[in-house]
């Protein structure tokens, strides 16, 4: 009869309850990594889209030129005097501020 009681007593915890490290996980992921992630790219693409001749830019390579004209995929750079290079406007890292010191000076 004390095993029947305690066997009622003791009953397991709904199914659900073993999903929940898993969901917690993912909401962690998604607050943490993927959502954050998402910002910074449509950020990126808002500048990228903002793109106007005359803007000091860094490429991804590393380069920084100024934007001697744009169109809907490609940016043409000015690197130095009669150095140009056009690029894939979405190669593009980020803009310089204007009045921005460069780095090596």
């Amino acid at each position: 009869m004390l095993d029947l009681l305690a066997a009622a007593g003791a009953t397991e915890p709904p199914g659900w309850i073993g999903w929940l490290p898993i969901v917690g996980m993912i909401a962690i992921f998604w607050f943490l990594i993927i959502r954050p992630q998402m910002k910074r790219q449509k950020e990126h693409q808002e500048r990228v889209g903002g793109l106007k001749k005359g803007d000091q830019v860094v490429t991804q390579g590393g380069l920084v030129g100024k934007v001697i004209k744009v169109d809907d995929t490609y940016a043409e750079i000015e690197l130095a005097k009669d150095v140009r290079v056009k690029a894939v406007k979405h190669t593009i890292a980020d803009l310089i501020e204007p009045g921005g010191k460069p780095a090596n000076d």
